[in-house]
């Protein structure tokens, strides 16, 4: 049974204040570099989670030691019991699993949910129904978020058939199964008539505030938002090609680096490439994309997932 909250309760949930009787739920996040103890511990890992180029209903999961050189974990993962496992986001949870969540249908009405211990044998955990009035035509790129206190939430873009919006979805329950209605990222939707928004967003918190990286759906280019809260509202302070990535570019992922750096993953979906880019200065410059060993032409829209600690988990 679905548990409908209203805006008022979610935003309490975001300002921290005791909504659950039950514990906080925090996590490791790929989106969340710097996230709560993390900030001053070097990546041990990094996972990166995509959909076969030749399957988009099969999930392929990869590793890392460096962040460059990917050696699979598991090529053919898991297929869900029902639709696509297209855009797939990968989470580290307190409790030890990892979740993964992912697009089901270009049409869909919920996001897929998935978990498991080990990355090698996922078990299906729930299709989250979106909690919106209207008719939606989609729910496409879901992506975990974690924020300054650990507390996790899924950004998924949302459509009507009107350009999209990102949305903000809390968790109600400690196993993930239960979900607030989607809010909406004030400042990242649709900029006027024809205009058709922004996808594939995903947060990164430094310095206090909120950085976005959006796909513009009107331009195919990766632009930068930012904020002061996870709800927005935000302010684009670069569009265009600013970063030097070209385009189309889609599904960026981005992860802190052991030395400091900052490292975006970018699929260069009509090339078939695999790319990567890095920045030293707060996110102003980044370097020329390079291909990631290995990948292109191999997985699609994947998400990176850094791991600290003081040794990689088994």
């Amino acid at each position: 049974m679905a548990i409908i909250v209203g805006r008022r309760s979610v935003l309490t949930l975001l300002a921290g204040l005791p909504l659950l009787a039950a514990a906080p739920v925090r996590a490791q996040s790929s989106l969340g570099p710097g996230v709560g103890p993390d900030q001053d511990r070097a990546p041990v890992r990094y996972t990166m989670t995509g959909f076969r180029a030749d399957d988009d209903t099969v999930l392929a999961v990869y590793e890392s030691f460096d962040g460059t050189t990917f050696t699979p974990v598991s090529e053919h993962a898991f297929t869900p019991p029902v639709g696509l496992v297209r855009d797939p986001s990968i989470l580290l949870h307190t409790d030890g699993w990892y979740y993964l969540t992912y697009t089901v249908a270009g049409d869909a009405t919920a996001i897929g949910v998935a978990r498991s211990r080990d990355r090698i044998t996922w078990t299906f955990v729930a299709n989250v129904p979106m909690l919106v009035a209207g008719r939606l035509e989609g729910a496409w790129a879901p992506e975990w978020y974690a924020d300054a206190a650990g507390r996790v939430g899924i950004i998924v873009s949302l459509t009507w058939g009107h350009g999209f919006t990102p949305h903000l979805l809390i968790p109600l329950d400690a196993g993930l199964t239960q979900w607030a209605p989607p809010l909406p990222m004030l400042g990242l939707g649709p900029s006027g008539p024809g205009s058709l928004g922004y996808i594939d967003t995903t947060l990164v918190r430094r310095d206090g505030r909120v950085f976005a990286f959006v796909k513009n759906e009107d331009t195919k280019l990766v632009e930068l938002a930012v904020a002061d809260r996870p709800l927005g509202p935000y302010t684009v302070i670069a569009r265009g090609d600013w970063a030097g990535w070209g385009g189309p570019r889609e599904g960026q992922s981005v992860v802190r680096l052991g030395d400091g750096g900052y490292r975006l993953y970018l699929d260069a979906y009509t090339e078939g490439r695999y790319l990567y880019s890095d920045s030293y200065d707060g996110f102003r410059t980044w370097t020329p994309p390079r291909e990631v060993p290995g990948l292109s032409g191999v997985v699609r829209h994947g998400t990176v997932l850094a791991e600290y600690g003081g040794s990689a988990p088994a």
